[in-house]
């Protein structure tokens, strides 16, 4: 029986489920596994989740892929969702429930943040909440010894080390000059940077998993970052779909961009930064659509199939897809989704292709201010589930005008984290080594240029349609509707 070829144990903790593959030192995903969770919230504006959920999650997964034997695990990587807070005491147990992104509580703190630094949504990574909670949860804070992030945290739960990640050109907020607002600087961990060694497995952690103690653990990053590793970003114009349950829009550029309702950071690989977007729930809209507006025996490649059975630009229908408030462009906690334009000859393949062209049109939607800035879009890549429907992919094409490129392994977040872990144990000399190596592109599509009239006037219709029903729709948004909410 031949050896079994070096993996990387790479772990990618979602919203609503974590992933983790054992990924090859070439990229390849020898073996892969799921587990599934709720997202919680007690009420509107607020979306927690229990830290203690996503551990549980880890070692299902991971036991499930050691006991397959597919690969020999050689290091360890993690990245998840974000910006979440997770508020650990010494011990690196929780203080209280994580706040994901999906929370809007620290609005004011975001905007005080911004105005003291300068940096707008990602950049201030769990930074709001934090200081939230340092205002509003005086016991939890005294409690508190760090502040993390979802991969931060589980990476302290392998290790016993506490680390906060910074990409190249980052700055630790306690450089921002934040301590004036009354947020502790001396919460947040030293600085590793991604794919740099935290430590090894301790003891515990190692038998729970079923892994040798000692195995290396990198640092990794937020799911958006692995995701540009994992599809293969490394030069100016590189654009990415990330897919996954919120959705979200990002191309490298070499230099700052300001860009109205988006987002510029440092970008995961040095001399290059990122402007882009994050939204809510386009990725999860189908999903809804199907158990909970349906609630029939339909699969997702059923609706996907009568979704492209359906005219383009769905027989005049148009769908918003803010079914948990929206992040970029809008920046608007308050708003809800809607279906308009329906009469008694749309059908359910006409709806569903209208949640296609949703999730298509709020890319464009945050794209358009990225352009006129000067960025220019050489390809966009495709992520997650959403990427393996050929349809799917042509819709955003058409609509973005975008040439979509779809990689070959579509789980790009854990393709990502097993970068990141391949270059830590050296497997490669750097990360841009890695990520040549270690991805490919197995399609482009083009947009369709017969069909941008159609879609031009769609996309019109969809970014009026927001400002026209808000006003009807904010005074219902103050009724609290817990056990909808308590769904997202």
């Amino acid at each position: 029986m031949s050896a079994r070829p070096p993996a990387v144990l790479a772990i990618d903790v979602g919203s609503t489920s974590t992933k983790a593959g054992l990924v090859g030192l070439d990229g390849t995903i020898l073996a892969s596994a799921r587990s599934t969770y709720p997202l919680g919230a007690a009420e509107l504006g607020r979306a927690e989740q229990d830290p203690e959920t996503w551990w549980g999650a880890i070692v299902e997964v991971a036991g499930e892929l050691v006991q397959g034997h597919a690969g020999e695990v050689v290091a360890i990587a993690v990245d998840g969702h974000g910006p979440t807070l997770t508020a650990v005491d010494e011990n690196g147990r929780p203080t209280r429930p994580a706040i994901t992104w999906l929370d809007a509580r620290a609005a004011t703190e975001l905007a005080e943040l911004t105005a003291a630094t300068g940096l707008r949504g990602w950049a201030l990574g769990v930074l709001p909440p934090a200081l939230w909670v340092e205002r509003h949860e005086p016991a939890v804070a005294a409690a508190t010894r760090w502040y993390l992030n979802t991969w931060e945290f589980i990476t302290l739960r392998l290790t016993g080390h506490a680390a906060t990640t910074l990409v190249p050109g980052q700055r630790l907020p306690a450089d921002q000059g934040v301590a004036a607002l009354g947020f502790p600087a001396a919460k947040i961990a030293h600085p590793v940077a991604p794919g740099e060694v935290v430590g090894g497995l301790v003891p515990a952690a190692a038998a729970a998993l079923g892994l040798p103690a000692g195995l290396p653990v990198v640092a990794g990053v937020v799911d958006a970052f692995a995701s540009f590793h994992g599809a293969g970003l490394l030069a100016p114009g590189d654009a990415v779909d990330t897919g996954g349950g919120s959705g979200g829009f990002g191309v490298y550029w070499p230099e700052p961009v300001e860009a109205a309702g988006s987002f510029c950071t440092p970008a995961p690989l040095p001399g290059l930064h990122v402007v882009g977007g994050a939204m809510a729930a386009t990725g999860r809209a189908l999903d809804w659509f199907r158990d909970d507006v349906l609630g029939v025996a339909v699969s997702t490649e059923r609706l996907l199939a009568e979704a492209a059975g359906a005219p383009p630009g769905a027989g005049g229908l148009l769908f918003l897809p803010y079914l948990a408030g929206e992040r970029s462009p809008i920046w608007d906690p308050r708003a809800r989704g809607a279906f308009a334009g329906l009469t008694l000859g749309h059908g359910r393949g006409h709806l569903a292709r209208a949640i296609l062209e949703a999730a298509a049109l709020a890319i464009r939607h945050v794209a358009g201010p990225v352009l006129a800035a000067g960025v220019t879009v050489g390809e966009m890549r495709v992520c997650g589930g959403p990427a393996r429907d050929v349809t799917w992919n042509q819709i955003k094409a058409d609509i973005t005008g975008f040439t979509v490129a779809v990689p070959h392994a579509l789980e790009t977040a854990v393709v990502g984290s097993g970068i990141l872990g391949a270059v830590g144990i050296g497997a490669h000399p750097d990360l841009a080594s890695a990520i040549r190596a270690m991805t490919r592109i197995d399609l482009w599509l083009q947009p369709r240029p017969e069909l941008r009239e159609t879609y031009d006037a769609l996309f019109e219709g969809y970014v009026a349609l927001h400002r026209a029903i808000a006003p009807i729709l904010e005074p219902l948004a103050d009724r609290r509707t817990a056990d909808v909410v308590a769904a997202i």
